[in-house]
């Protein structure tokens, strides 16, 4: 049975409308605030926004891509890869003025939205979603990994600049972590249990619950329903920040309540859905 696709689609013109609100307010201090995203500031992560907008209208209008220049073989290969493509962009944007920025982030977000509302949701493609473990992947699913990245991203702003909350919304966090959590079926596939064995994900202020599962030859990931052999119960901060590398996993024992087999609650925090 084919995964149930995770509709984002039509949430990515609303973010986008967020952030553009968003960073129109922030004063010349805001904008040189520090972030959860590694050594960022917030400039720099609102350059990177307009590089994945830059790039995926590229790729998808004009059919450019740009030929790596090392040879990618393993996942850490690719990551390295796209560490220093993000990098590279990065110091170049410092020659750009915030007020620039956000201009070009309102003029090439809208063209970067209507691509994605434009692509066939059971078409491959053009990249698979990496960190979930697919070489190839659907289009649903790779515009629901854009949309994990344009929420992220955005959030990483505004919790530096005084508000962490707005994107909060079940209506953007209940697909957020929808989609987040199929990273648990790859980050599991070497760990052994019995036929079975479910490993339970509730947070704080959504009433869905997730069950990882193992079925006969892979985990599974579905709605939570009946046996539990581990627990992990976390709010809203802390899932977002230990799925984005913002949290690592011994800083969320102290924000994660978890119960059952150690071995399978570890496995659960060590998990990323971005690519690190």
């Amino acid at each position: 049975m084919p995964p149930v696709p995770i509709p984002t689609v039509h949430l990515l013109p609303e973010l986008d409308e967020k952030l553009i609100h968003w960073l129109r307010h922030l004063t010349p201090a805001d904008w040189d605030k520090h972030t959860r995203a590694g050594r960022w500031k917030v400039k720099d992560v609102a350059a990177h926004l307009l590089d994945g907008n830059i790039r995926t209208i590229a790729l998808l209008r004009d059919g450019h891509r740009t030929a790596p220049a090392r040879t990618i073989g393993t996942y850490h290969d690719l990551v390295g890869y796209l560490n220093e493509l993000n990098a590279d962009w990065v110091t170049a944007m410092q020659r750009v003025s915030p007020s620039l920025l956000v201009e070009w982030l309102a003029e090439t977000g809208k063209v970067y939205t209507n691509l994605l509302a434009g692509l066939d949701p059971w078409q491959e493609a053009a990249y698979g979603v990496a960190w979930a473990g697919e070489n190839s992947s659907a289009n649903w699913f790779h515009v629901a990994r854009e949309f994990t990245e344009k929420w992220h991203h955005q959030q990483q702003i505004r919790e530096a600049t005084g508000d962490d909350g707005a994107l909060l919304d079940n209506r953007y966090f209940v697909p957020l972590m929808d989609t987040f959590l199929r990273a648990l079926p790859f980050r599991y596939k070497e760990v052994s249990a019995e036929e079975g064995t479910v490993v339970r994900v509730e947070i704080e202020g959504i009433e869905k619950n997730w069950a990882l599962q193992k079925s006969p030859d892979a985990w599974v990931l579905r709605e939570a329903a009946g046996r539990t052999d581990a627990k992990v119960q976390l709010d809203k901060r802390a899932a977002w920040q230990l799925f984005t590398n913002g949290l690592s996993a011994e800083g969320a024992r102290g924000q994660v309540r978890a119960t059952g087999e150690e071995r399978l609650i570890r496995v659960f925090l060590d998990t990323r859905s971005v690519m690190v």
